[in-house]
């Protein structure tokens, strides 16, 4: 009976083994989920891990250095690892001084780089690695570059430009302009001249002394170091300086900013002093602009003139029939010159303060004119796209190595691509075709080709790609499936690339560049914390609009639906999220996690406007935002109706930003599709919004009240129905606290009920404060248990 006893317990203890074994594999490879919450989602990204960011090459091409944060630093912290492989290591503070900058200037071999330090300027020997310092001053230095001849360099000072003789280390100030001061002459009143003028006629006297003080002038004027004439520039700013290569002109951008426009105020009331303080904010969008004016000084004759753009074709204003003023060209922002490599040809860009045309046109430096027009993009929205638009990234613009040819990028076709031309304005050439667009095209050292990035793949992927310099094959480097942002090592030979998929956040890796090359990982940054959760890997999919387009989205599934759904809107407009790589929006990729482990079908939409999918996709929504791009959530959710068996009466939605927009726009105008909406840091009405943004897609109020009012949701507040979640920053400087403050009036005096506003004191656009991320996202999640659980 004891010996039926014990085996018993070793067949008990056997079977425990073998469930337990089983329980592990399947743990191993399956981790549970169910254990997040919103107060784990929404801690400090740290327990996550953080992800390495800003790689750049050490000048020999035999380490990498990056950002990162691991073990015990307390925020984001200079490393390096070789470039073979190893563990990274943190960079000492005493050595990172002393480390060259990742920025600078190159000579036309790549053996001298030049670059600003702590405000002054230093010299590189790539090959030994000694540094020479060039300047030390208490001014701030900035902006150096090699001369043609790579002989001097040129810097910035002070608001002027400066050379220094890399020989003699004789410095020369090149421009002598004044800020704040006005010419005496223009000071002076039309009585004051008349009286000026009299007493030098009536009076001998006063002609004598001052002929005496002109004499003394140019006799101290003698004696001195010859120095440029003095241009004062009252209340405008002068940027841009770009010395010619026989150094015989310097072109420059004279700015106007405008006195008449009016700041918004943002007030703070959590402050240290106790008092509200407020914060001057930005102008509103149709308020007067700045303007630019492009000039040449002659450093021979010591004069400037202004390069005036009315001879380019389609810059001159319309007039109205019947208007008999003088016609004048249209405000525009100015980019460049950009000199040939033989020194011969400048071409300048020039863009449209409409945002309706972009130029590119040849300068003649010495007549100070602009003569053959090389390529003229015209859209009737605006235009825009990658490698195009002047703002932000400098727009992908140069010259071919035989300074006979210019390339650029452009949307003629519908894509963003890479295009040649002329110097005769002539044999305009396309090099990449497809319905993909192309980022950050660069020469090759070799002079033979092209690098760029590409979503030709998929729209959901990025790749780095190889191509001859007149176009042809491309050759893809990248291969692992997800977003490969690339940096070639000085050789470009190999390629230091951040990798991300969907579930998986960016990692350092090192591959050659070669096709089909197997690349090295260098970190391994997610938690052991975060690794525990099987986080998913969103099905990316295109549903049918009521237009026949193909909407791209992302699909997060549950295991076991409930038969409710939850559209995430992401904001910015022009961006995408229903990509293969890891999202920015990750705290909303977790959250979507989360809904998804509660049974809820989340369905992520790359809605007209969107990034990476061509200029019609880009400009759908002009004049009338909330129209297609609002027709896709709501075709978003007939799909999850009719594919993922979603009761129509369950459906919610939530976006920040142009996403919190969308989401009024839904609930407001769509009431018997959405039956819930979280709306945080929205636009309310586009005519508080900012300029530059406004601008492109809606022109200005003044003149399109039509586009402003069909686009803004305080005009459609009577439509609520469904419940409502407001979210705002009090101290946002983006989208103001006013937008909602307005829009909260409107729905008081509407007498709606079913709306809430919560308020975040000490908050911007993008949170920063966990407490303040997890009260919002409690306040959304119970918005959605609420209203869209089944009853």
């Amino acid at each position: 009976m004891i010996r039926d006893r014990r085996h018993t317990v070793r067949l008990f203890t056997l079977l425990l083994s073998i469930l337990f074994s089983v329980a592990s594999s399947q743990t191993k490879q399956n981790p549970p989920r169910g254990w997040l919450t919103v107060e784990t989602i929404m801690r400090d990204p740290a327990w996550m891990g953080i992800s390495p960011g800003a790689p750049y090459w050490s000048e020999d091409g035999e380490r990498i250095y990056f950002t990162w944060r691991s073990g015990e630093d307390k925020g984001d912290s200079l490393y390096v690892v070789d470039a073979e492989g190893g563990v990274p290591k943190r960079v000492a503070m005493v050595e990172r001084r002393k480390l060259p900058s990742r920025f600078g200037s190159y000579t036309k071999n790549w053996k001298r780089k030049v670059y600003s330090r702590e405000g002054d300027i230093f010299l590189l020997d790539v090959g030994t690695n000694k540094e020479t310092q060039l300047t030390s001053t208490s001014t701030i230095e900035s902006s150096p570059r090699f001369t043609f001849d790579e002989r001097k360099i040129v810097f910035e000072r002070e608001g002027n430009l400066f050379a220094r003789d890399l020989t003699s280390g004789t410095e020369t100030q090149l421009t002598n302009f004044r800020v704040g001061q006005t010419p005496k002459d223009a000071a002076k009143t039309e009585l004051q001249k008349y009286l000026e003028k009299e007493d030098m006629e009536l009076f001998e006297v006063l002609r004598k002394r001052k002929g005496e003080r002109e004499d003394q002038k140019k006799f101290q004027e003698g004696m001195e170091l010859k120095k440029p004439k003095v241009y004062s520039l009252g209340t405008k700013s002068v940027s841009g300086f770009v010395l010619s290569p026989d150094e015989k002109f310097i072109s420059f951008i004279l700015t106007q900013t405008s006195t008449e426009a009016k700041r918004t105020v943002v007030p703070n009331y959590v402050t240290e002093s106790g008092f509200t303080e407020d914060i001057t904010g930005r102008t509103k969008v149709g308020e007067p602009q700045s303007t630019y004016d492009f000039y040449v000084y002659n450093i021979a004759l010591d004069s400037a003139q202004q390069v005036k753009p009315d001879d380019i074709p389609g810059v001159m204003q319309k007039k109205a029939a019947g208007d008999t003023s003088k016609t004048k060209p249209r405000p525009v922002v100015w980019n460049g010159p950009h000199w040939s490599e033989d020194g011969t040809h400048a071409f300048v860009q020039a863009y449209s303060q409409d945002n309706k045309d972009r130029w590119i046109v040849l300068l003649d430096a010495e007549k100070a004119k602009f003569t053959t027009l090389l390529e003229h993009q015209h859209d009737d929205a605006w235009v825009g796209g990658p490698g195009i638009h002047p703002f932000g990234v400098n727009p992908s613009v140069g010259w071919l190595p035989d300074s006979k040819r210019i390339f650029f990028q452009s949307e003629e076709d519908g894509y963003s691509h890479l295009y040649t031309v002329s110097i005769e304005g002539k044999n305009k050439t396309q090099l990449t075709k497809g319905k993909f667009e192309i980022y950050s095209p660069q020469i090759s050292k070799d002079k033979k080709g092209w690098f760029f990035s590409s979503n030709e793949t998929h729209y959901g992927e990025v790749h780095f790609y190889s191509m001859p310099m007149e176009g042809g094959a491309r050759t893809r480097t990248t291969s692992m499936e997800g977003r490969n942002d690339a940096i070639l090592s000085p050789d470009e030979n190999r390629i230091a690339f951040l990798y991300s998929y969907s579930n998986k956040p960016p990692d350092l890796y090192v591959v050659k560049n070669k096709p089909e090359s197997k690349p090295t990982r260098l970190t391994d940054s997610p938690s052991s914390e975060f690794k525990s959760y099987e986080w998913r890997a969103p099905e990316i999919l295109t549903f049918k609009a009521r237009d026949g387009a193909d909407v791209p989205a992302r699909l997060y599934k549950p295991e076991r639906p409930n038969g409710a759904a939850v559209i995430f809107v992401h904001g910015a407009g022009y961006l995408q999220n229903a990509h293969k790589w890891w999202s920015s929006y990750f705290r909303e990729y977790m959250f979507n996690n989360l809904l998804a482990d509660k049974g809820y079908t989340v369905l992520d939409v790359d809605y007209r406007a969107s990034a990476g999918l061509g200029r019609d996709w880009r400009t759908a929504i002009y004049r009338h935002m909330g129209g297609k791009d609002l027709d896709d959530q709501v075709d978003g959710a007939g799909w999850l109706v009719q594919q993922q068996e979603v009761d129509p009466k369950r459906i919610g939605l939530y976006g920040g930003s142009y996403g919190g927009f969308i989401t009024l726009m839904a609930m407001f105008t769509q009431p018997d599709v959405f039956a819930a909406g979280a709306a945080l840091r929205s636009v309310t009405d586009w005519a508080h919004y900012n300029h530059g943004y406004a601008s492109n897609i809606l022109n200005v109020p003044q003149e399109d009240s039509i586009a402003y009012r069909q686009s803004s949701p305080i005009y459609f507040a009577e439509g609520l129905r469904g419940a409502l979640l407001l979210c705002h920053g009090m101290v946002d400087v983006n989208v103001h606290f006013q937008d909602d403050v307005r829009l909260v009036q409107r729905l008081i005096e509407l007498k709606k009920e079913n709306w809430e506003f919560a308020v975040y004191p000490v908050e911007d656009h993008g949170f920063v404060e966990p407490t303040s991320w997890t009260d919002e996202y409690r306040r959304i999640l119970k918005l959605f248990e609420t209203n869209l659980q089944k009853r």
